[in-house]
């Protein structure tokens, strides 16, 4: 019996030595069936191994086998060369074990992420969306929705999956990423992946490494105001943390951002916020890919100017390279901050998309942005970009222009267009120095460019706000 029990004893360890290293080789859920990788770059791939096992990872599109052996934290990572848009592949990763993912495809990979008008489903309520969500069976589209979750440090995994665009998937994931995603498919016949990261009612600060916010006095300092809230975290780094660190350094073509309505309580301080989170994204993975956002939809966040000094901090951040920004002030509804009418949103991301990353340049993609200002007398000239195929009032004379003197005392204007600039007066402004344009909370101006796309709000001044 003695020796049967060494003998069993020896059997065991053998057992749970084989079935450890049976089970070394592993990898994030990021890489999984029915995923996409970007097409036409060196994308990483990444995983677990027992330190030392060497690991092999070959792609079917070259059956080319790269090796790696995984370091003392049990982590290897390797890059691979994609080919153009196609599939199906798949992947084979061996070690002690093998692990072939399937189904993948080649195409354009696109994050999304920010608070709840991201996160915002079809089937939480879309207008005229019936017909869409029937016709959504897109083999080529695939979704990966990360979970809400919040940590203090960064985390390895996410409990996610990739899934097929069906009419049964498609509901549950985010609208505005979907339209983007649908008309980026359409116009490049090409695989699409779509990765949604986001979180209702959540500040910027969340979604930014912690340490860019702590580096940075006045970030910092702000971050430290923020309320407490029941539906979600609000402390520098929580959601990125958990949510984001996890997905890095998975290649992607660019990111698409709805975010700001949870900032409005100190809107001035994301002029510093939104460049410092595009630039803490931008550093994390290793390159300057596309930043792509939404200007927050009039609504009435009371007796402030709170809103529209955002939206206005988010006008001056294409100042930052390689940014562009989607105005849906003719889209909003100032009594519902989570607007329905999601589908021209992700139309409109999908524009500055197709014009400025995929060199479609037949495609209008903006509405007139605010460029600069000339006084003419008692007279103001304000000169747009995008006016691109000619200014117009959309119903009747133009609307929401205010001009002021050196007194800063804003009036009432009227405006008209001369070609492609706007001229600006009141009688009672002899000599103006400042223009202010769809200045308030639930303005809905109604300036556009002939593709029917609106003007944003801005201001010429940079006077304290009273």
């Amino acid at each position: 019996m003695k020796k049967f029990t060494r003998f069993s004893f020896f059997v065991l360890l053998a057992i749970l030595v084989v079935s450890q290293k049976a089970s070394a080789v592993a990898l994030p859920a990021i890489f999984s069936d029915h995923m996409v990788l970007q097409q036409n770059a060196e994308v990483t791939i990444w995983g677990w191994a027992s330190p030392g096992e060497e690991v092999t990872v070959t792609g079917s599109w070259d059956k080319n086998a790269v090796k790696i052996k995984a370091n003392n934290l049990a982590q290897w990572q390797i890059k691979i060369n994609t080919p153009a848009a196609g599939g199906p592949h798949t992947l084979t990763v061996k070690g002690y074990n093998t692990i072939v993912v399937q189904d993948i495809l080649m195409g354009e990979v696109w994050l999304c992420s920010g608070q709840s008008n991201m996160e915002w489903t079809t089937r939480a309520g879309v207008d005229n969306v019936q017909p869409e969500i029937a016709k959504a069976n897109y083999l080529s589209i695939r979704f990966f929705t990360v979970p809400r979750r919040s940590a203090d440090g960064p985390q390895l995994d996410v409990e996610a999956q990739w899934v097929v665009c069906t009419p049964e998937t498609m509901p549950n994931f985010s609208a505005v990423g979907y339209f983007f995603g649908q008309k980026i498919h359409e116009n490049l016949k090409a695989p699409v992946g779509l990765i949604n990261s986001s979180w209702g009612g959540t500040p910027a600060e969340i979604w930014v490494n912690a340490k860019a916010i702590t580096e940075n006095k006045t970030l910092a300092e702000a971050a430290a105001k923020l309320k407490e809230e029941p539906y979600g975290p609000n402390k520098p780094g929580k959601a990125f943390n958990a949510m984001l660190a996890p997905l890095i350094p998975y290649r992607i073509a660019g990111a698409l951002w709805y975010q700001g309505e949870s900032n409005t309580s100190n809107p001035q301080n994301y002029e510093q916020l939104l460049p410092a989170l595009i630039q803490n994204w931008r550093s994390e993975w290793g390159y300057a890919f596309p930043f792509y956002y939404v200007q927050i939809a009039p609504y009435s966040y009371g007796n402030n100017q709170n809103g529209v000094l955002l939206r206005d901090a988010q006008r001056k951040t294409l100042s930052v390279p390689n940014t562009g920004m989607v105005v849906i002030s003719d889209i909003g509804n100032i009594k519902d901050i989570h607007p329905r009418n999601k589908i021209p949103v992700g139309q409109r991301l999908a524009n500055w998309a197709l014009n400025n990353t995929y060199g479609k340049k037949e495609i209008i993609y903006s509405g007139p942005l605010y460029k600069s200002m000339q006084v003419e007398g008692n007279k103001i000239r304000i000169s747009f970009d995008h006016t691109e195929p000619g200014l117009v009032a959309k119903d009747k004379a133009l609307t929401l222009f205010e001009i002021a003197g050196a007194d800063q005392n804003f009036v009432p204007a009227t405006a008209k267009i001369l070609g492609s600039t706007v001229v600006v007066q009141a009688k009672s402004v002899k000599n103006p120095v400042a223009v202010r344009f769809a200045w308030n909370n639930t303005a809905e101006p109604n300036l556009f460019n002939k593709a029917g796309l609106p003007a944003s709000s801005f201001r010429t001044d940079d006077w304290p706000i009273k």
